[in-house]
């Protein structure tokens, strides 16, 4: 039996690679997708190798993770309950693809993911392999191992000698990419625990941000991102700009309880600056450039659309249709979004486009040509017909 693991390198994958080694006497390929991880892929490959893997593909996907999935996301201005801005969903489905195109070419029987029988993970994973490969057998050792939880993978990794970063006393789960980290497990299990700032990887704590204020202007091209301060970048190197930036001033750290899919409250301590940056600065550019009824009514499919996203239903084809919408809607989101980033804020201070429809001879207070203030009395007493026909009858209620 050969079987693909979806491996990171942390203390569950490192433990399932030997875990099903000896469950399923398997021939065991590993394969860790490079989203922008950064240190800690650093012997990744080794290590897989190491704890019993056959051989471990490790693919840099950055460019395709930022241009496919985050960027069309960000169009959308896709956020899961008013707060998670979906950093670790939207990595999903191309883990998932790319997993299923491995387990092709090696002729693999299986393919075996980490994510817990408690999250939303092993959702995402399997939606997106079953999409492409909808025979393939799925292995969650999650919902079929021994373990209890984290500090027995501790206790069995040092059993085995595999070498692990969690501990007894830290057993956070920890899942970085180019848009986000996220923190789940340990203190963090007390709603009322406050996040330890000592855990934070892609922001610094407000004590720690810097005491100026600054200045950054982001140019976007049909909603996508292709500037930062006049400077053009890859879609990646965006990202890496944005949450450098954003780190300095501590923006894009929030402490949420969200509504998992499966049933249960989870409470997670989310790092997003670059992302945090792109939402603050697309909105404001559609903000000029968008016309009013296209932003009420994809405004109210943004629930729908990050539901899409967190459930894992990148591949499905309502997700698609929606995504064409979205798409059509950008055609002229296109100008420069200057922000104000100081201790932990995002500030919107300018927006400018060739395709704005902001008419300040219309907005102006000072010019009564382009608008007659008088045409405001039969617009009102249109719109108030219907409730001066209630108040007049027997239905009135006030």
């Amino acid at each position: 039996m050969k079987v693909v693991v979806a491996y990171s390198g942390g203390l569950d994958t490192s433990v399932i690679v030997k875990w099903v080694k000896e469950k399923y006497n398997a021939d065991v390929i590993g394969f860790c997708a490079d989203v922008g991880q950064e240190e800690e892929l650093d012997g990744v490959e080794e290590k897989a190798i190491q704890t019993g893997a056959e051989k471990c593909y490790v693919e840099d996907l950055n460019e395709e993770f930022a241009r496919d999935f985050i960027f069309p996301m960000m169009q959308a201005n896709a956020i899961y309950e008013g707060t998670y801005l979906l950093g670790t969903s939207i990595a999903r489905p191309l883990i998932g693809k790319r997993l299923i195109e491995i387990a092709r070419a090696e002729g693999a029987d299986a393919i075996c993911h980490g994510a817990t029988g408690k999250g939303n993970d092993q959702v995402r994973f399997e939606l997106a392999a079953y999409a492409f490969e909808p025979n393939i057998k799925v292995i969650a050792p999650w919902r079929d191992w021994e373990f209890n939880g984290r500090t027995d993978l501790i206790n069995y990794a040092e059993k085995h000698g595999i070498p692990i970063t969690s501990t007894k006393e830290k057993p956070y789960s920890m899942d970085r990419n180019l848009l986000h980290i996220s923190f789940e497990g340990g203190i963090l299990e007390d709603p009322w625990s406050e996040c330890p700032d000592n855990i934070a990887v892609m922001t610094n704590s407000l004590n720690e941000a810097a005491d100026e204020a600054e200045d950054v202007i982001v140019t976007f091209e049909k909603g996508i991102p292709v500037k930062v301060n006049g400077e053009e970048l890859s879609p990646a190197n965006i990202m890496r700009k944005l949450n450098s930036l954003g780190k300095k001033h501590a923006v894009g750290r929030v402490d949420v309880v969200e509504n998992r899919f499966v049933g249960m409250k989870s409470r997670g301590v989310y790092e997003t600056p670059g992302g945090e940056i792109l939402n603050k600065t697309h909105r404001a550019l559609e903000s000029i450039t968008m016309d009013r009824e296209v932003m009420h009514l994809r405004d109210s499919l943004i629930p729908r659309y990050a539901d899409m996203v967190y459930n894992g239903f990148w591949y499905a084809p309502e997700r698609e249709m929606l995504q064409a919408a979205i798409t059509e809607s950008q055609k002229y989101i296109t100008g420069d979004v200057r922000v104000k980033l100081f201790k932990g804020a995002c500030h919107v201070t300018g927006r400018r486009s060739e395709y704005s429809l902001y008419d300040d001879a219309i907005a102006s207070f000072e010019d009564n040509e382009a608008y007659d203030q008088k045409d405001a009395e039969g617009f009102i007493k249109l719109n108030a017909l219907r409730l001066r026909v209630l108040a007049n009858s027997k239905q009135r209620r006030y």
